[in-house]
């Protein structure tokens, strides 16, 4: 008997230009854990982070190497927004990425799924931080 398909999504690969400078953006101002932050060798590194509590899909921060890459950072979905941080309390997380000097793209609306806002990282990768309204997140 074959066993059922189970798959997930399990890190997503961002550019950034310094892995010290991303590791302090995100874990300073958006409160992401660093999971790892392995030497892999000529000046590359497995920099893995996550939101807290999170349990699901990581973010891999990948230093460009080249100049095709370094052209990507900040607009690898084509100025559209990237990625959703997706939350428990939007008003909470608002506030204190407010506070730590995170530039928000537009003020913060209310749509029929929930509140959202859009902003964006230390390179301009635009995000959505995101309160569903019927969620059981």
């Amino acid at each position: 008997m074959t066993s059922p398909i189970k798959q997930r999504i399990a890190n997503i690969s961002l550019l950034v230009e310094s892995y010290d400078d991303a590791i302090e953006f995100y874990t300073k101002k958006l409160s992401f854990e660093l999971l790892e932050d392995s030497d892999m060798g000529a000046g590359k590194r497995w920099v893995l982070i996550s939101p807290p509590n999170a349990n699901g899909t990581n973010i891999l921060l990948a230093k460009a190497t080249n100049e095709q890459q370094s052209q990507a950072i900040g607009n690898q979905a084509g100025g559209r927004v990237f990625l959703f941080l997706q939350t428990n309390d939007f008003w909470r997380d608002y506030q204190q990425m407010k506070n730590q000097g995170v530039e928000f793209c537009e003020e913060p609306r209310v749509e029929e799924y929930g509140t959202v806002v859009v902003f964006k990282d230390l390179y301009g990768t635009k995000w959505d931080l995101l309160e569903l309204k019927d969620s059981n997140f």
